[in-house]
């Protein structure tokens, strides 16, 4: 079953089919950008990417000890140890050279003995020093070796020409650092889907409201979603609720790649969206099965999707969450990322309507127990605070009528932002 009815609309379709028609009117941008790996932060590969260097790019110790050609130890024991002179900068046969964890192995070695397998004899004459080392002694090795044994060999961690990355993968700081410890210096990366934003409203004012007025909150919440969601927000001024000036201000950012509107999604008197988007183009969805916000609206306008979000700041948020974030990662080739969730215990009972999936509010405590979940609100889409105080929201399924005390529930963090 895909409608339901609900207050106000003459049925209203659930959530997981508004987001499926919602996506497949949108279609993924194509334009890329050659970019510095300092700027690559969370964009997402529009190519792959393969190393130019090998990592290490050159041999090293993986001990504290001695560098040695591996047949000079054979036959070594703790009985027989075999005698090598210690040598600097490079070691021919029957010579031992000091090294460290990580350092490169000199030339003509092909081990390293462990410093515990060591004993260094001091030499009689004038000693010099290399690296701090004294050099004119002996070293008896107590350990046989084979070639290659302690040593971290060329390309250990990567080999040049090795693919790293896929396309679609959203570049995180850790990616960077190996990206350049592998000598790429600029990535080929999408760039980001570009966003018009539309607060509507003859109500709204962005300051000091006089009785009557509203300050405007929503045009400046989801444009930072936006911006937090890998796109790229343009934050409009506010449109008032006039047909012609919601057309023009619609028609004025067909260019970006999606449109999203707050205020003026519903039926009543002055909500005029859903009416002027169906004359530009088509409304894919009008009231929506979720709470709090059912009014939404879903629409393209000539290869533009528009989501028309309710205009109370909690049902704003949470349809946001629901239709702009995944269509966001779809244009932009972004790969989607669930919201994390926490497991807690609920302390209070959670009521819901069935055929309507609820997103409770809720403030979380660890205690001796573990980690308890405590309702806020259920309903009140219009208190801001419920939302900006909550540590997340225990959604309610479909399927469910209500959730009862002492059940435990997965707390969905909605402010996280890949």
């Amino acid at each position: 079953m895909t409608d339901v009815s609900e207050s106000g609309f003459k049925s209203v379709t659930r959530v997981a089919a508004a987001r499926e028609r919602l996506l497949a009117a949108a279609t993924p941008h194509d334009r890329t950008d050659r970019v510095p790996i300092e700027r690559a932060t969370s964009r997402a590969l529009a190519a792959p990417v393969a190393a130019e260097r090998d990592v290490p790019h050159y041999a090293r110790a993986a001990m504290d000890g001695y560098a040695v050609r591996a047949s000079d130890t054979f036959g070594a024991s703790d009985r027989s140890p075999a005698v090598l002179r210690e040598a600097g900068d490079e070691v021919g046969p029957g010579e031992a050279a000091r090294v460290h964890t990580g350092s490169a192995l000199p030339p003509g070695a092909d081990a390293v003995v462990m410093v515990e397998h060591t004993e260094r004899v001091p030499g009689s004459g004038t000693e010099r020093k290399d690296d701090d080392i004294e050099v004119d002694g002996e070293v008896e090795v107590f350990d046989a070796l084979a070639e290659g044994e302690n040593v971290g060999p060329v390309g250990e961690d990567v080999a040049s020409g090795q693919r790293l990355y896929e396309p679609g993968h959203r570049l995180r700081p850790s990616d960077l650092g190996l990206l350049k410890s592998t000598g790429v210096r600029a990535v080929e990366v999408y760039d980001r889907p570009t966003v018009g934003v539309l607060p509507t409203g003859e109500e709204l004012v962005q300051r000091d409201p006089a009785p009557g007025e509203v300050v405007e909150t929503n045009g400046l919440t989801v444009s930072r979603y936006v911006e937090a969601w890998g796109g790229r927000a343009t934050y409009r001024e506010v449109v008032t609720d006039d047909p012609e000036a919601l057309r023009a201000a619609i028609e004025r950012d067909l260019t970006k790649d999606v449109i999203v509107t707050t205020g003026g999604s519903s039926v009543g008197a002055r909500d005029h969206l859903p009416e002027v988007v169906d004359g530009l183009g088509e409304v894919l969805v009008h009231g929506v099965a979720l709470k709090p916000g059912h009014p939404c609206a879903l629409g393209v306008v000539h290869d533009t999707p528009i989501v028309m979000l309710p205009g109370y700041p909690v049902a704003c948020i949470v349809n946001a969450v629901q239709f702009l974030r995944p269509l966001l990662k779809y244009v932009g080739h972004l790969p989607e990322s669930p919201l994390p969730t926490r497991e807690a215990r609920l302390t209070r009972k959670i009521r819901s309507e069935p055929g309507v999936r609820t997103f409770v509010r809720v403030r979380t405590e660890e205690t001796g127990d573990g980690l308890e979940a405590t309702p806020t609100r259920a309903s009140g889409s219009g208190v801001l605070s419920s939302v900006a105080l909550a540590d997340g929201w225990v959604v309610v399924p479909e399927s469910r009528e209500g959730i009862p005390e002492g059940e435990t529930v997965s707390v969905e963090d909605w402010e996280y932002q890949p």
